[in-house]
């Protein structure tokens, strides 16, 4: 079995200076500490607006559970990096003067994502979050991917990794794409007990292995448990048509309605994200300009993006424009969120 054409050629024959729209891009999910995000859940005053919201919509403090958690991408660490996801958006939006074209969230970008285009409203991303992380956590403690992880890896050339499946592939073992970055980057979900063989089939064939992820995602496998979500989660939930087109992370279609929207969100459970189609879609609906608004290591730094964008990264701010934006903050995020809240039925 050979994989030498998944990530296509991604043209960079046009300028992005020729290109005059602007993306909000929410990333996806990667490992982080509660010292890295708790500091700006507890500093920045878009974030403790979200925040507010969150509590609010699951009748407990986030931060402090956060705090306690234990383990990696616990339901409090998802819910605490969509916070800080959308506070960074409101404050691109209110201080940049940011006024996107498109947006699109790779993966878990794709919470932050419906919630900024109106189909869901905030809350009710948050409370899907929450359903959501229950939801994996009951598929994954039992049946036939309970031992299975999500691993990602960098500067793997096609050719040898075609061989590392290959060997895969005589031995019987058992693995699935997740996700297709850039050139020799990838996401590849394997059983717990082949990823010494994996790891070590990257470091000889001159890659580096970065992470790897429990629970696993976004595996075409995985759809019993797309359907499981679709059946016990998203039935109590109705997206609405999204506000500004979306792009969808694994094939680079673009969403223009609700049911897309819906579709979208449950592909990522048994569809593989791919980076590199998502860039030929911005670019063909006229992006230039990336605003990626998220606590993001990853996506705005490949090369792939920045070949293709110019690529702004919204961060947490200095710390003396902090004070003087606090009560301005405060106001023009409810009222930005209230311009771009969904009118009910």
């Amino acid at each position: 079995m050979t994989h030498s054409d998944a990530i296509p050629a991604v043209g960079t024959a046009d300028s992005a200076d020729s290109r005059t729209g602007t993306a909000i891009v929410f990333p996806g999910m990667g490992p982080a500490s509660f010292a890295e995000v708790g500091k700006f859940l507890m500093l920045d005053p878009y974030a403790r607006v979200r925040l507010a919201e969150a509590d609010e919509a699951l009748g407990y403090s986030v931060f402090d559970r956060f705090r306690d958690a234990e383990e990696d991408y616990s339901v409090d660490f998802q819910i605490a990096f969509l916070v800080n996801s959308m506070a960074l958006a409101d404050r691109a939006v209110d201080t940049l003067g940011v006024s996107p074209t498109v947006c699109a969230g790779p993966s878990f970008g794709q919470r932050a994502t419906a919630a900024f285009v109106g189909s869901l409203s905030f809350p009710d991303v948050v409370r899907l979050t929450a359903e959501l992380v229950r939801c994996e956590e009951e598929f994954f403690s039992s049946g036939a991917y309970e031992d299975v992880v999500t691993h990602c890896f960098v500067r793997t050339p096609q050719d040898r990794l075609d061989e590392i499946l290959a060997g895969f592939d005589d031995r019987g073992a058992w693995y699935d794409f997740s996700g297709h970055l850039d050139a020799g980057f990838h996401m590849l979900s394997v059983r717990e007990k082949d990823l010494d063989d994996l790891t070590a089939g990257i470091s000889a064939a001159g890659g580096y292995s970065m992470y790897s992820m429990r629970p696993p995602v976004h595996a075409a496998a995985f759809s019993a448990l797309r359907r499981k979500a679709e059946e016990e989660v998203f039935g109590a939930y109705e997206p609405a048509a999204p506000v500004l087109p979306v792009v969808a992370d694994h094939d680079g279609s673009v969403v223009r309605d609700a049911a897309g929207m819906r579709r979208m969100m449950l592909d990522t459970f048994d569809r593989p994200i791919h980076w590199p189609g998502m860039v030929e879609s911005l670019k063909g609906l006229g992006v230039g300009t990336l605003y990626v608004t998220g606590p993001d290591s990853l996506f705005h730094r490949l090369d792939v993006t920045k070949a293709n964008f110019e690529v702004v990264a919204v961060g947490l701010p200095k710390k003396r424009a902090r004070e003087r934006e606090r009560e301005r903050a405060l106001e023009q995020s409810r009222a930005t969120r209230a311009r771009r809240a969904v009118p009910k039925a």
